[in-house]
């Protein structure tokens, strides 16, 4: 029989009255509690108590549109205990849900209850606005997927974001802000936290977390081998291997050239971690170069090369993009030789057209092409390239250039990942703007937001189910 029905928060309003059930008839369920899920108002935490050991999964939906549009929780692991996390909440809106219990091959379903989600809090009002001239244009690919950006300032939020601006899911750190965000392949959120005294993109903390905002991984400078700042960059070789960009701080004699006999050079490398925070793999900029070849080196010492974008190439190798040289390098993901370097005097033989001035978020579209955002510091126009790389013969060709408006140049910062074939994301940071673009430069649509989010990641629905729907 369902003894009781325990409100762990008071804005579960409504309770249906209990129907008489035995064990025989194969209902385990002793109590339930519903509240919110670490103070989320977009997650609702169902705990339900049960008197054999038995799986627990929910079925819920909205009251207006029925169970057409139900959306069914992860099961739980066997045992007494069950904690399930509803997501995909709508705020101020009515909610029915059941509980199945499974034993074996045995399912029972308990009646139906039902309870009204809050709204959002006042911090959470208002932080994004919409706007599209002719939503009919937007691909519906688009309407259904969703966006992941973060706040940087402490306390960090990060959000997934829908095409009309509604905050579908959020997470809050205290204390720190999500300095680098990236949704993984495991439906993770994979970040890099730093306090607001660490530079825009610069953090000392490592964080995984799943959708029901779960800690999977959380690394501190200090433990293990993360010995360095690390920034601008974090993602997965593979699930147990984390991949991001350091700080490769280096004592050196520059007396000869006006500066102090111990001074200090800050370049960049390429970290790989497993999820204990166990050095699997290290590279150094300066495995390659030579700073004191560098005239302007007093004054660029503190940030010589300022990598800004780590990923991988088709074959496996390393993209690495650095803002101060202009260039991008890929850099032989096993040697850590450098195969070749593109842009500003790089060793990559380039048409007029594919000239660019900083590069942000290089990465490899889903034509093959590698694509990046352009902050165009030379123009002061910013732009997105697409370019075809020919490592055999050393050349490089434009697949597209997209002209961005003039009034929303960007000059640090920014990110743009193709939606389809005809059209590209792209946020310009410093103006607190994504917008989608065609390949001729027409905005179709654009999102405002209180924070200048550092990049924006597009997610497609299918890569969010079970857990976000449209």
């Amino acid at each position: 029989m369902i003894k009781k029905l325990i409100l762990k928060w008071s804005f579960i309003l409504v309770i249906l009255a209990f129907a008489s059930c035995s064990k025989k008839q194969g209902n385990y369920i002793t109590k339930i509690n519903i509240g919110t899920h670490s103070n989320n108002e977009l997650k609702i935490q169902i705990d339900v108590t049960t008197n054999d050991d038995v799986q627990v999964y929910a079925e819920y939906w909205t009251a207006k549109n029925g169970t057409k549009n139900k959306i069914i929780s992860p099961i739980s692991k066997k045992g007494l205990s069950h904690s399930l996390v509803l997501l995909n909440v709508i705020p101020e809106t009515d909610y029915n849900f059941k509980l199945i219990t499974v034993q074996g091959n045995e399912k029972d379903s308990s009646k139906v209850y039902n309870f009204k989600s809050r709204k959002l809090p006042e911090w959470l009002q208002k932080k994004f606005k919409a706007n599209s001239p002719k939503p009919e244009l937007l691909p519906q690919n688009f309407k259904k997927g969703f966006m992941l950006m973060a706040k940087r300032e402490t306390p960090g939020t990060a959000f997934i974001v829908d095409y009309k601006g509604n905050i579908r899911w959020y997470h809050t750190v205290e204390n720190t802000g999500f300095k680098v965000t990236h949704f993984t392949k495991e439906q993770t959120i994979l970040s890099i936290l730093g306090t607001n005294d660490e530079p825009t993109s610069y953090g000392s903390e490592i964080l995984e977390i799943n959708l029901q905002g779960d800690t999977l991984t959380h690394i501190k400078k200090g433990q293990g081998d993360l010995k360095q700042v690390i920034h601008h960059e974090i993602i997965k070789k593979s699930a147990n291997e984390i991949v991001t960009l350091f700080v490769d701080a280096r004592i050196t004699d520059l007396s000869a050239i006006g500066g102090k006999k111990k001074d200090t050079i800050n370049g960049d490398g390429i970290l790989i971690l497993d999820r204990k925070g166990k050095q699997i793999w290290k590279w150094s900029v300066f495995d390659d170069l030579d700073p004191m070849k560098d005239k302007a080196l007093l004054k660029t010492k503190k940030d010589w090369m300022h990598a800004n974008s780590l990923n991988y190439d088709k074959d496996g190798n390393f993209l690495i993009s650095f803002y101060n040289n202009g260039q991008i390098w890929k850099v032989d993901a096993k040697s850590g030789k450098v195969i070749w370097k593109l842009g500003r005097n790089g060793n990559m033989k380039m048409a007029k057209d594919s000239d660019f001035s900083q590069a942000h978020a290089a990465h490899i579209n889903q034509d093959g092409s590698l694509m990046f955002f352009d902050n165009g510091v030379d123009k002061k126009q910013s732009s997105v390239f697409a370019l075809k790389v020919d490592e055999k013969n050393k050349a490089v060709q434009l697949d597209f250039h997209v002209n961005l408006p003039k009034d929303i140049y960007n000059d640090r910062m920014g990110s743009a990942y193709m939606i389809n074939k005809d059209l590209i994301l792209v946020c310009c940071s410093k103006r607190h703007i994504t917008v989608l673009t065609n390949k001729k430069g027409v905005l179709l649509w654009a999102l405002e937001s209180e924070i200048p989010p550092y990049r924006v990641q597009f997610i497609p629905e299918e890569n969010l189910k079970p857990f976000l729907l449209n």
